[in-house]
C-alpha cells in the first residue's frame, strides 16, 4: 500500500481500501469505513476556503480530521485483532507440519537404511547361489559321462573290477548328496525370490516416503508465504494511518504555536507599562544564570571523579569476567567430557532442525576451537524450527557466518541459530516453540550451528531450557 499524497490545504488524503487475503485462492476488500467516508468529503469541502481561513478555524478543522483518524484507527485495530487471529492459527499448523515433516524425514532415513541392508543381503545370496549352481553343474557333468560307458566296455577296461565296483559305489553314494544339494538350492531359491520381492516392496515405500516428505515441504513453503503475506499487509495499512496522523499532529502544532505568538505579542504590548518590573526579573534571572554556572562546574568535577571511578570500575569487572571465562571454559570442557555418553538429546529437547550431532557442547570443532554449542548434519532443504517460544532479535547475514538468527527467549534465554539456506522470519516477530523459521540449504549435507545463551554466558544447549533460576544449567 502506497502512502495517500499531500491535498493542496495541508491536509492528507485517506487511503482507498485495500484487500487482504482470506483463505488460499480467495481476497476479499474491505468495505468503505465511514469514518474514511466523513474524513473524505471533509477535505473535499473544505478544500476552496483553506486559503482564507482563520488559524482558530484552521486548527478546529485539523482536530476534527484527527479524531476521524482515532475513530479509523479503532476499526484497524478491531481488523488488526481478526488477522492475528488468523495469524496464530496459521502459526499453529505450520508447527503441527514441522513436526509431521521431522516424523517423514526420520521414517525416510529408517526406510533407506533397510532398504541398504537388503541390497546387500540380495547380493550375498545371488553370490552364495551361484558357488552352488557352479559345483552341482560340475557333478552333473561327471556323472553324464560316467552313464555314457556301456557296461562291456566298463569290463573290459584295464582297470579291473575292483576298480569298476568302487567308481559304481562312489557314484550311488553320491547321488542322495546330490539330490539333498539340490534341494537345498532350490530352497535358497524361493528364498532369495521372497528377498527380491521384500526390495521390491521396500522401494516403492521408500518412493512413498519421498513424495510425501516433499508433499509435506511444499505445503509449509505455501503457509509460511501466507503468514508473511498478512503481516507485511496489516503493518502496511498501521503505517499508513500512523503516518497520516503524524502529519495531522504536526500541522496542529504548528497551528497553536502561531496562536500562541499572536497572544504573545499582544500581551508585551499590554505590559510596557511593567518595564520596571521586568528589569528587576531580568536581574533576578543573571543571578540566576550565574548560579546554575557554578552548579553546573560543581558537577562537572563531579562527572570527571565519577568516570575516573566507573573506569576503574570496569577495569575491574574486566579482570573478573576474564576469571569467569575461564572457569566457564573449564566447565565446559568437564560437561563435553559427560556429554561424550549421550547419544543424544534429553527427552523432551526441540533441536532446531533433525539430524546427527557432530561436535557437542564443550568438543573441538573443524577449527580446533572449544564449541560453545553443538553441531547437526540435518538433511538437504530441511525445516529450522524454533526450540523455544520467543522474539527475533536479530535475522540476516554476519561478518562470516553467513545467515544467522538470533531469538529472546524468556528467563534470560538467547538462542544463536546459524547455517540457513533461507531464513522465513523477521525482526521483531513473535514465534512459537516449534514453529518454522527457515530452510536448510537445498544441496549436500548441510550443518547447523546451535548455541544457547543464559544471561550472555554459553551453556550447553544438550541440557536444554531449565527453570527459571536456570539451576543445573552449566
Amino acid at each position: 500500500m502506497g502512502a495517500g499524497r499531500d491535498h493542496p490545504a495541508g491536509v492528507a488524503l485517506l487511503p482507498l481500501p485495500v484487500s487482504v487475503p482470506q483463505g488460499a485462492g480467495r481476497r476479499r476488500a474491505f468495505p468503505w469505513r465511514p469514518a474514511l467516508l466523513t474524513a473524505t468529503l471533509l477535505v473535499i469541502s473544505t478544500a476552496a476556503t483553506a486559503q482564507t481561513e482563520s488559524p482558530g478555524q484552521t486548527l478546529k478543522r485539523v482536530e476534527q480530521d484527527l479524531q476521524a483518524d482515532k475513530a479509523l484507527q479503532k476499526q484497524l485495530d478491531r481488523q488488526s485483532q481478526t488477522l492475528q487471529k488468523e495469524l496464530d492459527e496459521l502459526r499453529d499448523r505450520l508447527v503441527g507440519l514441522a513436526d509431521q515433516e521431522r516424523a517423514q524425514e526420520d521414517e525416510l532415513a529408517h526406510l533407506e537404511e533397510s532398504l541398504t541392508a537388503l541390497e546387500a543381503q540380495e547380493r550375498n545370496q545371488a553370490e552364495k547361489l551361484e558357488g552352488e549352481r557352479q559345483q552341482i553343474a560340475a557333478l552333473l557333468a561327471a556323472l553324464q559321462r560316467v552313464a555314457r560307458i556301456p557296461p562291456e566296455a566298463a569290463l573290459a577296461r584295464p582297470d579291473g573290477p575292483v576298480d569298476t565296483l568302487r567308481s559304481a559305489l562312489l557314484l550311488r553314494d553320491t547321488v542322495p548328496a546330490l539330490r539333498a544339494r539340490a534341494d537345498a538350492l532350490a530352497q535358497a531359491l524361493t528364498r532369495l525370490a521372497e528377498t527380491r520381492e521384500t526390495l521390491q516392496a521396500q522401494r516403492s515405500r521408500t518412493y512413498a516416503a519421498r513424495l510425501t516428505l516433499i508433499d509435506r515441504q511444499k505445503e509449509i513453503g505455501q503457509l509460511v508465504a501466507r503468514r508473511e503475506e498478512l503481516s507485511r499487509q496489516t503493518e502496511e495499512e498501521r503505517q499508513q494511518v500512523a503516518q497520516r496522523t503524524a502529519r495531522l499532529t504536526g500541522q496542529a502544532a504548528d497551528l497553536r504555536q502561531l496562536m500562541e505568538r499572536i497572544e504573545a505579542e499582544r500581551r508585551a504590548a499590554a505590559a510596557m507599562a511593567a518595564k520596571r518590573e521586568a528589569e528587576r526579573l531580568e536581574a533576578e534571572r543573571r543571578e540566576a544564570e550565574r548560579r546554575l554556572a557554578e552548579q553546573r562546574a560543581a558537577e562537572q568535577r563531579q562527572a570527571e571523579q565519577k568516570l575516573a571511578e566507573q573506569k576503574a570500575a570496569e577495569q575491574r569487572a574486566a579482570e573478573q569476567k576474564l576469571a569467569e571465562q575461564r572457569a566457564a571454559d573449564q566447565r565446559a570442557r568437564a560437561e563435553a567430557e559427560a556429554a561424550r555418553t549421550a547419544p543424544s538429546a534429553p527427552a523432551g529437547e526441540r533441536l532446531p532442525v533433525g539430524g546427527r550431532v557432530t561436535v557437542r557442547y564443550g568438543e573441538a570443532d573443524r577449527y580446533g576451537a572449544t564449541s560453545r554449542g553443538v553441531t547437526i548434519q540435518a538433511r538437504a532443504g530441511s525445516t529450522v524450527v524454533s526450540p523455544q517460544a520467543g522474539t527475533i532479535v536479530f535475522a540476516g547475514p554476519f561478518r562470516g557466518y553467513g545467515q544467522i538468527l538470533i531469538v529472546e527467549h524468556s528467563h534470560g534465554y538467547h538462542s544463536l541459530i546459524a547455517g540457513f539456506g533461507r531464513i522465513d522470519t523477521a525482526v521483531g516477530r513473535r514465534v512459537a516453540t516449534g514453529e518454522p523459521i527457515g530452510l536448510m540449504p537445498a544441496d549436500g549435507s548441510p550443518d547447523l550451528y546451535f548455541e544457547l545463551r543464559r544471561h550472555g554466558q554459553p551453556i550447553n544447549p544438550q541440557r536444554g531450557f531449565g527453570a527459571p533460576e536456570g539451576k543445573g544449567q552449566g
